[in-house]
């Protein structure tokens, strides 16, 4: 990509970011930005989603681990995605209990921290060596996204996907007062695992919440 398209794109991501942002604290909408499928929000970016519909209909997971549930919106457009694929379920994970999620027979709520001990072993005693894709979604302050890395790596089998969310954050190009986030932790990540690569093709509608994120199994 030039130089101008870099900057094109950086500074269309802000604005982007930005206004949803803003609209987002004040609940005014439609600037907001914010997505809803069949009545349910989800805070993703579009060009993300069509993003994860190739990833799903191309790996065809056994398994969908989402850390980060919030209204379950996105756990109900994968859903969505499966049942079209007729394969795959999904386990989403979080603390807190929101109003009015979604209910279907291929999602499982497991309320908790994803970096519970407990909690991380009742995922993997569900997966039991299952093909998954893997969304890291939840807290995304470095420390805490790094340890979620570490514990559902190895559920991510060769060819699959792990997915960190929001590494647009801190600067990158977006919401420079976060602190250190999910970039951070990913970029520490691939220096001590050499298993997984950055599949840059999965960028190449150039928005992305998740640059850099789209890390794929090679070994």
């Amino acid at each position: 990509m030039k130089l101008k398209e870099r900057l094109i794109t950086r500074a269309f991501t802000k604005l982007y970011y930005d206004c949803w942002r803003k609209g987002h604290k004040t609940g005014t909408s439609p600037a907001t930005l914010s997505l809803h499928w069949f009545g349910h929000e989800m805070l993703k970016c579009p060009m993300d989603l069509w993003v994860y519909q190739e990833i799903i209909s191309e790996r065809r997971p056994d398994w969908i681990v989402e850390c980060g549930t919030y209204r379950g919106g996105s756990a109900l457009y994968m859903a969505s995605l499966l049942d079209l694929l007729g394969h795959g379920r999904i386990a989403t994970i979080d603390p807190n209990d929101y109003e009015r999620r979604p209910e279907h027979p291929r999602i499982h709520y497991v309320k908790g921290s994803s970096t519970d001990t407990a909690i991380v072993d009742q995922i993997r005693t569900m997966v039991d060596g299952q093909r998954c894709l893997v969304i890291l979604d939840s807290d995304h302050a470095r420390d805490h996204v790094r340890q979620e890395l570490d514990l559902y790596c190895e559920m991510v089998h060769v060819g699959d996907y792990l997915i960190v969310e929001d590494s647009c954050v801190n600067s990158h190009p977006v919401y420079r007062r976060h602190g250190p986030g999910p970039m951070e932790a990913l970029r520490d990540f691939l220096t001590h695992d050499s298993r997984f690569i950055v599949d840059r093709e999965r960028e190449r509608f150039l928005l992305t919440m998740n640059p850099s994120g789209y890390l794929k199994r090679i070994g």
